[in-house]
């Protein structure tokens, strides 16, 4: 049996872990998990307007950007935290447009069309790069996870998978989460996407550990630590792959009670 490695401690190739889940090649067939389901999402929940402030962070899987699109038309200072250097890297390159950076237009197309805005793809990616302050490495094995440097509380959290990747079992999930809490303000917003009884993903010839999980587990962490969920929305797998084996991704907001 291939032995499984861990996102956060072993090397991680992001660019082809982009090509493979999100890009918008003919054969990347879960687009309607990945790319379409949380940007929808992200897009109801930040338009309707129950989430404000003005700092937001960013904890999540890879160099992913496409569901912070939703974000930048609320929140103006955007903290992106990432626990892996070659997924630090890729995002500062999107992000400071150098050659070479990760080809992103499908998403900021389909985050305009969402809004209505299809003519305005160009202006929906300066956007999000105008509204994006930092992006910081962090660490879950420090008590503050981006020691030494310290970040205001934030607002609002966003995280896609990084709870599935960075927990070994349960326990390790609840420190976590209780970790990614400790940056958020009460009365904040967390919103989660998670992959339910997932084990694993390949990415090339890696085979990526995940913390098999459901979702009476993730909803129970949650009220655990004092949060209230104010909105859930569920998709069941829509693919046949080998190269992952989630059975349906969940999307969570709830609320920071203390």
């Amino acid at each position: 049996m291939m032995e499984k490695k861990l996102y956060h401690k072993h090397a991680f190739k992001s660019r082809d872990y982009s090509e493979t889940y999100f890009s918008d090649k003919p054969d990347m067939v879960f687009g309607d998990d990945t790319l379409k389901f949380p940007m929808t999402n992200f897009h109801y929940v930040f338009s309707s307007g129950f989430i404000k402030g003005d700092v937001m962070i960013d904890i999540s899987l890879g160099p992913l950007i496409h569901h912070l699109y939703a974000a930048c038309d609320v929140f103006k200072n955007i903290i992106i935290l990432k626990l892996n250097e070659s997924c630090n890297m890729e995002t500062s390159r999107w992000a400071n447009t150098r050659t070479g950076a990760y080809n992103w237009n499908h998403t900021s197309a389909h985050a305009a069309k969402l809004e209505g805005k299809s003519a305005q793809i160009e202006d929906k990616e300066e956007q999000l790069k105008t509204a994006i302050s930092h992006i910081v490495s962090c660490d879950f094995d420090n008590e503050n996870v981006t020691h030494p440097v310290v970040l205001p509380l934030a607002d609002c959290i966003t995280s896609l998978w990084i709870l599935d990747v960075t927990s070994k079992n349960k326990d390790d999930y609840m420190r976590n989460l209780e970790k990614m809490s400790k940056l958020l303000r009460p009365g904040g917003h967390l919103i989660l996407v998670s992959a339910l009884n997932i084990s694993y993903f390949m990415v090339g010839a890696d085979s990526i550990h995940c913390f098999k999980s459901d979702e009476s587990f993730v909803k129970n962490a949650l009220h655990k630590l004092g949060f209230v969920i104010d909105y859930c929305a569920m998709q069941k797998r829509k693919n046949t792959s080998k190269l992952t084996d989630y059975e349906a991704f969940m999307f969570i907001t709830a609320c920071k009670t203390k």
